[in-house]
Formats: C-alpha cells, sequence, structure tokens
C-alpha cells in the first residue's frame, strides 16, 4: 500500500492523500507519512474511502488513544469513539441548529475544556448535501505570526479559561449554575500555545472560550474576540468541500474550525463520523 501526496490545498492549510484504502491495516512507514503530512500541512483530506466506524476507530488508533465520547446524545457504548454529528432530529428528519451558541457552526477547537486536548480530529462524510454544507479551517499559528509585535507581547503568557457551553462568554447576570459547574468545570490553558511538534506559536481560543485569567471581564472578552476575528481572516484559511467518503484529519493544536451553514439545513441530510485523539498539556 502507498500513497500520493497532492499540492498543498490553500496557503493556510490542507493536503489531499490519495491511494490508501483507511479500512486497511495501516503500515508503520505509511503512519509516520502520515504524521509527517500532518505537522507540515494540519489538514489531511483521504478521499473515497468506505469505513464503518469500527474502521474508523482502527485507522485513528494508529496516532494515540482515542476518546470515547462524552455521551451526551446517548448514543451507544459500541460507537462512542466514533460519534454521529448530523443535522437530523429524533425522527430522522432534517433541522436547522446553526443559531445554537454551542453549535459547531461557530469558530472553536475541539474540547478544549479537558485538561488534555484533543490532538486531532478525524471527521468522515457519511452523507452530505448536494451543494454546501462546508467545513472551514482557521490556521491560528499562522494568525499568531502575522500580529504586531506589541500585540504577542501583550498576550504573552495569559490564559484562558474554557468550559463546554461558554458560547459567546455569557455575562454575570446569566452565570453558570452551580449543577453546571459540576459537570462542566473551567479549564484554563494558554492563549498562546507552543506546537509540541514544530516548536511554533500558536493563538488558543475559540467558541468555547469563557474569559481571560485575571482580566476584567469587558477587557478580555474585547480581546478574545479581537484575536478571533483577525486569525479566522480569509488569508488564514482554507475551505473543505466535502464529498461522500472523504475522511478529514485535523490538527486541533493550531486550528479553528466550524461547520459552514450554507446549505438548506431543513431540507438536506448531513451526516458525519467524529473521533478524536487525546493530545497533551498546551504549554
Amino acid at each position: 500500500m502507498s500513497c500520493t501526496l497532492g499540492a498543498p490545498l490553500s496557503q493556510a492549510g490542507g493536503i489531499t492523500i490519495a491511494g490508501l484504502d483507511l479500512a486497511r491495516p495501516l503500515p508503520p512507514v505509511l503512519r509516520e507519512q502520515i504524521r509527517a503530512a500532518l505537522r507540515d500541512h494540519h489538514v489531511l483530506v483521504f478521499p473515497n474511502q468506505t469505513l464503518s466506524r469500527e474502521d474508523q476507530f482502527a485507522f485513528t488508533a494508529n496516532f494515540g488513544a482515542v476518546e470515547h465520547h462524552g455521551g451526551r446524545s446517548g448514543q451507544t457504548k459500541r460507537y462512542a469513539a466514533a460519534h454521529v454529528i448530523t443535522n437530523l432530529d429524533d425522527k430522522g428528519n432534517p433541522v436547522d441548529r446553526s443559531a445554537s451558541p454551542v453549535s459547531n457552526y461557530h469558530w472553536h477547537t475541539d474540547k478544549p475544556y479537558y485538561p488534555m486536548p484533543p490532538m486531532l480530529t478525524a471527521l468522515y462524510a457519511v452523507e452530505v448535501p448536494p451543494l454546501g454544507g462546508d467545513t472551514e479551517f482557521a490556521n491560528t499559528a499562522l494568525g499568531y505570526a502575522a500580529l504586531p509585535e506589541a500585540a504577542k507581547q501583550r498576550i504573552e503568557g495569559l490564559r484562558v479559561v474554557f468550559y463546554w457551553g461558554a458560547g459567546a462568554r455569557r455575562s454575570e447576570t446569566n452565570a453558570r449554575t452551580p449543577a453546571e459547574l459540576r459537570e462542566h468545570p473551567g479549564v484554563d490553558h494558554p492563549l498562546v500555545r507552543t506546537h509540541p511538534e514544530t516548536g511554533r506559536k500558536a493563538l488558543y481560543l475559540g467558541n468555547h472560550a469563557s474569559h481571560i485569567l485575571g482580566m476584567p471581564e469587558p477587557e478580555g472578552s474585547t480581546l478574545l474576540d479581537t484575536l478571533l476575528e483577525h486569525t479566522t481572516r480569509p488569508q488564514f484559511v482554507y475551505a473543505h468541500r466535502w464529498h461522500a467518503g472523504d475522511l478529514v484529519m485535523w490538527d486541533n493544536r493550531c486550528l479553528l474550525h466550524r461547520a459552514v451553514a450554507n446549505y438548506e439545513m431543513g431540507r438536506d441530510r448531513r451526516i458525519m463520523h467524529r473521533s478524536v485523539v487525546r493530545g497533551t498539556v498546551p504549554v
């Protein structure tokens, strides 16, 4: 089994890796080639795959411990490591969930509210709309590198508190309840994290960011919003147009991502299977 690497898909990252059947065991030499491609290009596109959830789990397990899904959707234990992301309701009808403050249609990185957030995510397209339904990826290492030196100095050493459901960072008048605090306690990580393999610095923020430690809430909110707007500018973004059978794997340590509400969500079905691989404590 061999693979072919295509040309870079954008200045922000992305590369297609063709010729692989990811349902088959991955030889060590190919595993290391994929690791190197992820380090260099951040988003890997594997087209024309036919994968069960077990196949997806086995493939992603080549790169580390696969996180089991938290179970909020009530999916069965058998499929906990490759759970379904869908726009279908309980009756199987397409619905529009893009307005939810915690939906995947906002810029985010996966599970930053974990003490050891995922290093990578793998998303497999089972059903996609005939038009739209893209996923965008923002390169936060490029975003950090483009900041003025004064801005880099200002944010060096700052820490961000993340929790699931932070959304647009609730005000004190809509503070979390004690039950929510127990179920989803805040976790703080560096606002500027260093990639453990490349040594490059990247911004670490997004829709699950609540506030900056030691900074007044209005000032911290303004700073987070300004940095998010900066690092998601078009020159730092790669947009992936899905085809059924695509498996896309990306590096959560230097990317934000979001689904794009550019399709008829109340009419067209969009069904994906997601797996995440555990990372290390951000530094």
